[in-house]
Parts: structure tokens; sequence; C-alpha cells
């Protein structure tokens, strides 16, 4: 079955385009689907510039309640399908099958909370304009054609960030995901389109970036291109969208401070550290990929981090026994092998990992043991870099001061975290810390209410919350005068 989505259809690739999905712990073919080009993807876009239509396209003029409601059989939907789009989504990626189910849970709970969100929603507010005789107010209006392009680590779980408020707003879209990583979006558009989303809302193409992604940012027709993914490729979006002076909103990821001090829970903040960087073999724009520890416990802190990150058990997507899973695909693995090893040149101590597993059940698969790096200083490229991959440096700090300016010490922004004892030092270091997400004695959770999204050149705009709902929509001022009069001005 053809597997690109336009104007409420599927259908091929014009030029005939196909490419194979293999998964990268296994390196078996998980599929074969059609690849776009550019005339798909302009095609899409004016599928979906027509049914927007200004505005008054069914989906735009439906009421919000009941696109509220369409969410709400999505998100059912969703949950009928979990155990399958687990599995798909698990293949492409290489994650281990508990992770991806994880994950379909939240994109559930995003889709349900974007639902309850439009079901008590006001659609405008009154403004005192001050005087007798006026009417003004402020309406929310779908901002039109929307752009979508996701990532390879969460596919399915970004795309839903950006297609539920994108449709609970009113607007149409074209949504392409990684070229890597695409069954799980491929069953979003299929449930959609069950749910009775109106043909043309919705529109799929598969492919590269240089090979169908270019209308995407530069076509005038599009109002906002929503980016998550590398920060190369954002600052490119955005120089495609400047002539068209379209909106942008991008989520490049972090090189995020995980400050662990001396008065800490060490239990929870050792094993925590262990996760926010490990989690997904540290394919997470959240990572916890810089480990700050205070110079009094941070020897024998890292010595117990050190062993435990060396009984992390690598695995096959399916294997119960599995703590973590391999990357997303032989390219990627190099770039996290060139990383380490500038690592080793730049004079960082290698305390464990920094190579594959030597178990056979893994050689044809992109597996990179947990590793860790001590004796690291900012002024190193694999601490101020993403290597996006599990890959932990770890640096010293003896005062609160010093934390906070190596915490800060990056061109990112995204999150990070405090362990502490002392509640009043969590507060004064997480309010001076330029993070959009600061966990104190946690890490990684988030919430769908809670606003996603980084400072400085980890991105601009927000994801879930009432922010990600509002980065959908235009902000439309109407002032009506009950009493119509002459000004006088020119009397």
């Amino acid at each position: 079955m053809p597997e690109l989505f336009i104007a409420g259809r599927w259908c091929a690739a014009a030029d005939g385009g196909r490419r194979t999905i293999a998964c990268p712990a296994t390196g078996e073919e998980v599929g074969v689907v059609d690849e776009a080009s550019e005339a798909d993807t302009v095609a899409a876009i004016g599928a979906a510039y027509d049914a927007f239509a200004d505005g008054t396209g069914t989906w735009a003029s439906t009421p919000l309640a009941a696109r509220a409601a369409l969410l709400g059989r999505v998100a059912d939907l969703l949950a009928r399908d979990k155990a399958e789009i687990a599995r798909v989504e698990a293949l492409d990626s290489g994650k281990r099958l508990v992770e991806a189910e994880f994950d379909v849970d939240d994109v559930i709970s995003g889709f349900r909370h974007y639902a309850s969100v439009g079901a008590s929603a006001a659609t405008d507010r009154a403004v005192d304009a001050g005087r007798a005789g006026i009417s003004s107010r402020i309406v929310k209006e779908p901002i039109g054609v929307c752009s979508l392009i996701t990532p390879w680590n969460y596919p399915l779980l970004q795309a839903s960030w950006k297609v539920a408020p994108c449709l609970l707003a009113g607007n149409s879209f074209v949504l392409k995901p990684s070229e890597l990583t695409p069954h799980s979006t491929i069953a979003l558009i299929r449930l959609l389109d069950e749910a009775g989303l109106p043909a043309g809302v919705a529109n799929l193409v598969l492919g590269t970036g240089p090979g169908c992604g270019g209308p995407l940012s530069s076509d005038a027709r599009v109002a906002l291109v929503s980016f998550t993914g590398s920060l190369a490729v954002g600052r490119h979006l955005m120089a495609q969208a400047a002539p068209t002076v379209k909106r942008v909103a991008l989520e490049l990821g972090g090189k995020n401070p995980n400050i662990v001090f001396a008065d800490a829970d060490r239990a929870a903040a050792l094993d925590n550290a262990l996760t926010a960087v490990f989690l997904h073999s540290g394919q997470v724009c959240s990572a916890g990929a810089r480990l700050l520890v205070e110079a009094s416990i941070a020897e024998d802190f890292v010595d117990d981090l050190v062993e435990r990150a060396r009984d992390i058990r690598p695995g096959l997507p399916f294997d119960p026994d599995a703590q973590t899973g391999s990357l997303t695909s032989a390219t990627h693995l190099a770039k996290v092998e060139a990383y380490v090893a500038r690592g080793l040149r730049e004079g960082a101590r290698l305390r464990c990992g920094g190579a594959r597993p030597d178990d056979p059940r893994l050689a044809d698969g992109a597996f990179y043991l947990p590793t860790v790096f001590d004796r690291c200083h900012s002024g190193m490229d694999i601490v101020q870099e993403e290597s996006f991959g599990p890959v932990l440096t770890v640096e010293t700090f003896a005062t609160e001061d010093e934390a906070v300016a190596l915490a800060n010490d990056t061109i990112y922004g995204l999150a990070g975290a405090v362990w502490t004892g002392d509640d009043a030092r969590a507060d004064r270091v997480a309010a001076r810390l330029r993070l959009g997400t600061v966990w104190i004695n946690d890490y990684h959770p988030y919430v769908a209410p809670a606003e996603w999204g980084g400072y400085k050149q980890s991105g601009i705009g927000r994801e879930l919350g009432e922010l990600g709902l509002e980065e959908y929509q235009e902000t439309k001022h109407i002032w009506r005068n009950t009493a119509p009069a002459p000004s006088g001005w020119f009397a």
C-alpha cells in the first residue's frame, strides 16, 4: 500500500522513489516505503492550502469542541493499536520495546491533554477599551498551513507534540518524519483518517530533507515551520523561512548539566545520573550528558557511577533482559565513535565504555557501550558539543557560584537538574540556570500541561502547555464602535 498521504488519499511517490528501512539493532529489513520528491511535497502543501482556504475550510471552521473531540478519538485509537505501533517504532529505531510502549503512552496522554483543553478553552477574550460604546476583543485564529518536521529518536512522540495542538488550533499541515523511522508516523496518519479528519487537513511526505524537504520551509503558502532536530538544520530552516517571514518554532537539542551537590541524596542522584544520560542510548535532546559534581564527593561518586555504567546491558528491541538499545544507524555510530576519539585527544580520562560491545549477538547492530569521561573541563569540545550518544562527561566544582557558571557555559539551554538537600539552594540555582526546564532532585519527567523548549541556541518557541497551542494560532484584535461619529480631527 502506498505510504504518502496527500489530499485525503494514499499515493505513491510521483517519481517512483522507494526507501528500504532497516532495524539499526540487527541490520534486518523492516519495510520499504515511498520516498517523496519536492514535487510530492509541493502537492502536499497545495492540498493543505486548499483545505485551509484562508481559514474558511471545513476543519478551520469546525467548532473548537468538535476538533477537540476528534483528538479524543485519536487517543482512543492509539490506545487500541498501542502494541503494534510500539512494535514498529522499536524496529525502526532500535530502542527497547518497553521504551516504545512508554512513548506511545505519552503520545496518548498528549492527545488527551489537548482534547481536554479544547473542550473548555475560550476562543476570545474581552478587552476593556476604557471608553463607552466600544467592544474590544482578542480572537485566536488558526495560523494556516504548517510544516511539521520530526526527528528519528522519538518519532511518534515528537509528531504528536506538533500534530495535536496544530489540529486543535484549526490548521492544516504537511508532516515529514525522519527518513529513518517513518512507520509509527504512517500509523498516526491512518488513525487521523479513521477518526474522520477532513481530506487535505493532514498530509504526509516521507524522505530526506535535501530530497523533499525544501518546500516545507521556502514555500510562501506555508505559514509556520515547526522543527525538532539538530542545530545545523534549524539554522538552515530559519534562513529558508526568512524571505517569506513565516513563523518558525525550533527545538534544537542541548548540552544539559546535571548538578550534584555534596548534600544530595546520594543513591537517588547516582541512579538518576545514569538514567539522565544513558536512557535510549543517550539519544535524547534533554540527556544529562554533563555531570557536574561537587569536588568533595566527586571521586567516590564517579567511581560508583562507573561501576554501575559497566553493568548496563545493551540488547535487541525484544530482549527482556536488555537495559538499553542500539544507536539509530551505522552513520550515527561512526559519529559517536569520532566524538569519543576527540575526547581522548583532548585529554579526558576514559573510565568505561568507549567501544562497541563484544557480544556476538549485537555484532550486526549499531551498538555502543555506555561511556564515561572524567577530568573534563568546559574548554573541551566534548563538553560543549552534543554527542547524542551514550557518553557522559564529568566536571567538578567547589562552590554554588562555580556550579552555576559551569552549567551556563554552553550555547545551549534546554534542560538540566539540581540535586541537593537544601531547598533554598535548589531554588537559588534553578533561578540562575538559563534552561527551559530545571528538575530538582529528579531527571527527565515531563507532563503535557507544562511547556517544553529551550533558551539560547536550544531553540525558539515552546511545545506542550498553553504556549504549545499558541504556537499554532494567530492573535487578532477586533474593535467595534457601537456609536460611530465623526472624529473631528480635521474639522
